[in-house]
């Protein structure tokens, strides 16, 4: 189930060929000759709800293949030498807060899924045309002019300074989108739906087949895409609305038509990426310190508890399940912002966004899931996690959620508690004692929170359990470089298939830290 970075094919549908084509905006000199589209028909929100329901309600059919060969075929180089023109941006001419671009199809992205541009009630289907693209030496001519569709589209916006208009976010592949906040670099994604993942007969990989796009109003800092998600279980009416910033928000509407019971389902999907960090290194040989686009699943849970679950890169596919009614939010997280942590002047780690899923009304009774799987490569997305409803979705039963998604450096909520800075582990150091040579060491700094206004000689106890094994006595110590509390504690793990350990800090016997929970195995 390892999933190649970026490079999922697309499963979308052919887009339909306009009947009238006329320029989109009066600008015809700027940019009218160069964008087509077709008649204008009408639009409401209602309009796409009622096409998922229409297309649940038939069986599942695979989007016609009608891509030529010669865009199919393109190789990697080859695909990367095709580049949307500036000038062609979709209304840039109009003094808008935005500005759209379309990706071409070809290599991985082979599917088209169909654009259309929404104004006063009204959408209008975008037409293929070559004169939209700047086409590098690379690739073959001539490039076929039928309406072939689009791969996908790219959102630019001044966020970063009034005089440049910066990418934040992109919807491209199956139902994978993504976007960044303020001095942000890509990282991680996020999906429409996720079907089925981590199951040995495969995953479902749902697909966006079209995309409806609002015209900004002058002034506004949001942009609303409305989206047509289909798959052999379930069809799905998708609402964005994106507001660019220090933190990137979009808020989520969804409504899913079942066509089967789904059990396996996963909502507001994530998909990242974890090599290893200082704390997972085994077999790496590497100058750089730490490798990976998240480094920790956090978790508000519905009893208040706030989880930290730091990242492993398994030896074999891991599944971790935590159980909850109710919840607040979860997220995969990147916390350390510091350059000197990865080394890396290209891939600029240290800038990769922390992505916090917000639910809106209540989820229930449920599990939010995370699947690691193992990896012995940076191009590989090998982390998600998901939330998994107590109950499955049932056939011909609309199922409709909301949530927001926060593109951010931290989570958008006053914790109040100390947080988790750091994992370490090895082997207990020989020393001569009568303990089993297997013995682990942990390693965990808490800092920040409660801990900022303690002394160095107030007490503080670490709460510390094991679900097998023996803990052996930890010691807890004020950390100067972080003004919190480290602690450290041996275990002899005893069940070489997994132990989930927990430890907190505790103050007049109440807590005072996020939960740290880990699963040790062999």
């Amino acid at each position: 189930m390892a999933l190649t970075r970026r490079g999922l094919v697309v499963l979308g549908m052919a887009a339909a060929a306009a009947e009238r084509l006329w320029p989109l905006t009066a600008n015809a000199a700027t940019e009218g000759s160069l964008l087509r589209v077709g008649d204008p028909q009408p639009f409401t929100p209602a309009a796409v709800r009622a096409r998922a329901r229409d297309l649940a309600s038939r069986p599942y059919a695979a989007p016609a293949t009608t891509v030529p060969d010669a865009i199919r075929n393109l190789s990697y180089d080859q695909y990367r030498d095709i580049r949307y023109r500036p000038d062609a941006a979709i209304w840039k001419a109009e003094n808008l807060p935005v500005e759209l671009q379309l990706f071409h199809l070809g290599h991985v992205y082979a599917e088209p899924v169909a654009i259309n541009l929404v104004s006063e009630g009204a959408s209008r289907h975008v037409v293929f045309s070559p004169d939209l693209f700047n086409y590098g030496p690379l690739v073959p001519q001539p490039i076929p002019v039928e309406d072939v569709g689009f791969s996908g589209f790219r959102l630019h916006g001044p966020f970063n300074g009034p005089d440049y208009f910066d990418e934040f976010a992109v919807f491209q592949g199956a139902s994978y989108f993504r976007a960044i906040g303020k001095g942000q670099t890509y990282g991680l994604s996020a999906r429409g739906l996720a079907i089925d993942t981590a199951e040995p007969d495969g995953e479902e990989f749902p697909a966006f087949r079209e995309f409806w796009i609002e015209k900004p109003r002058p002034g506004t800092n949001s942009l609303v895409v409305h989206a047509l998600l289909d798959s052999p279980s379930t069809t799905g009416a998708y609402r964005f609305t994106i507001r660019p910033g220090a933190d990137t928000v979009i808020d989520v509407e969804v409504t899913l038509y079942p066509r089967v019971d789904i059990e396996k389902i996963g909502l507001a999907p994530l998909t990242s990426m974890f090599y290893f960090s200082p704390q997972d290194r085994a077999g790496i040989d590497d100058f750089r310190p730490a490798v990976h686009d998240s480094d920790g699943l956090l978790i508000w849970n519905g009893h208040g508890e706030w989880l930290w679950r730091p990242l492993v890169n398994p030896e074999t596919l891991q599944i971790s399940a935590f159980l909850d009614e109710h919840p607040q939010g979860f997220g995969l997280m990147q916390r350390d912002r510091d350059f000197p942590a990865y080394q890396d002047l290209e891939a600029r780690y240290e800038r990769r966004p922390s992505l916090w899923v917000e639910p809106i009304g209540d989820w229930g009774t449920g599990s939010v899931i995370l699947v690691e799987i193992p990896t012995n490569s940076e191009i590989h997305d090998n982390v998600v996690a998901f939330w998994r409803p107590a109950e499955p979705l049932k056939a011909g039963e609309d199922q409709q959620i909301t949530y927001r998604l926060s593109w951010c450096n931290e989570v958008p909520a006053d914790q109040g508690l100390a947080r988790v800075v750091s994992t370490m582990n090895g082997r207990v150091p020989a020393d001569g004692s009568s303990k089993p040579p297997d013995d682990r060491l942990i390693v965990i700094d808490f800092a920040g929170g409660p801990l900022d206004s303690l002394g160095p000689e107030e007490v503080v106890v670490p709460d510390i359990t094991a679900s097998a094994g023996q803990v052996f006595p930890g010691t807890i110590q004020f950390n100067p470089e972080t003004g919190g509390r480290r602690v450290a504690f041996g275990f002899e793990p005893g069940d070489p298939g997994g132990v989930d350990l927990r430890c907190a800090l505790l103050r007049d016997d109440q807590r005072i830290s996020e939960v740290w929970v880990y699963r040790w195995s062999e």
